[in-house]
């Protein structure tokens, strides 16, 4: 499954860093989104304007439309509008507020993800009180978005989290064996940056095929269930999905 990761309609971001769209280009790259079929929608309060751009989108659909999506946000790691950039802070205090102001920005979460892991954040009581708070507020699923391999094993091992987010593309190829860990464990594995911030993607010979391949070789893993696309306007979103689409069928030719 192809989803969408909201950091470029929040903030500067990529190998080459873009400015966000304005509200009219955010909600029009949302709306692109449901109407090509993308149902797992990914952000975070460090990505800047993009937790109440979305939470705006959100609030224009029915009952039943929001129930077909996948929304996941993450704490953890959070915006200073002032200085215009992210900070980290695993307190429990912190991750508390934070989540509150996700629930009010976005009305329902379905997946909670630690941002920024380590793992001396992973074995902490901040942590622990954190998550017994989320499951009072009714949140369904938790999840880590990791970066390094021993978070990655560490989250394996635990039952409380059903999802793991994680880099995956052929210079972070090394991540291959969490995502066969994780999958064996039961989580539903999430790959970011299959096309290395867009560095891979750049403009030159071959694009298509390029991203195509990127795509193909994310999939390979068999244990990855949605990749992410952190495009921010609607049709490089659409040109995304048809490279996505023709690298499962390029997997599908390959017996894969």
């Amino acid at each position: 499954m192809l989803g969408l990761g909201l950091i470029g309609i929040g903030r500067r971001w990529g190998f080459v860093p873009g400015y966000p769209p304005d509200d009219a280009g955010a909600q029009a790259l949302l709306t692109a989104a449901w109407e090509l079929g993308i149902r797992h929608f990914d952000t975070a309060p460090s990505y800047g304007a993009s937790e109440v751009r979305l939470g705006n989108f959100l609030a224009g659909l029915s009952a039943a439309e929001r129930g077909g999506l996948t929304v996941a946000t993450k704490f953890g790691e959070h915006w200073d509008a002032v200085a215009g950039a992210p900070f980290v802070d695993h307190s429990y205090d912190a991750l508390r507020r934070s989540l509150d102001q996700s629930l009010a920005r976005l009305g329902r979460i379905d997946v909670l993800q630690l941002h920024k892991t380590r793992p001396e954040v992973l074995a902490s009581r901040d942590l622990e009180r954190a998550w017994e708070y989320a499951a009072a507020a009714s949140i369904p699923a938790f999840g880590a978005s990791v970066s390094d391999p021993e978070s990655a094993a560490m989250v394996c091992q635990r039952p409380e989290y059903r999802v793991m987010q994680i880099p995956f593309n052929r210079s972070s190829a090394q991540f291959a064996p969490a995502i066969r860990r994780a999958a064996a464990a039961g989580l539903r594995v999430v790959v970011n940056r299959p096309f290395e911030m867009g560095k891979m993607c750049q403009a030159g010979p071959n694009l298509r095929t390029r991203c195509v391949e990127a795509f193909a070789f994310v999939r390979a893993e068999p244990g990855v269930a949605v990749v992410l696309s952190g495009t921010r306007n609607a049709e490089h979103l659409r040109w995304n999905l048809e490279c996505f689409r023709e690298a499962e069928a390029l997997r599908s030719s390959r017996g894969v």
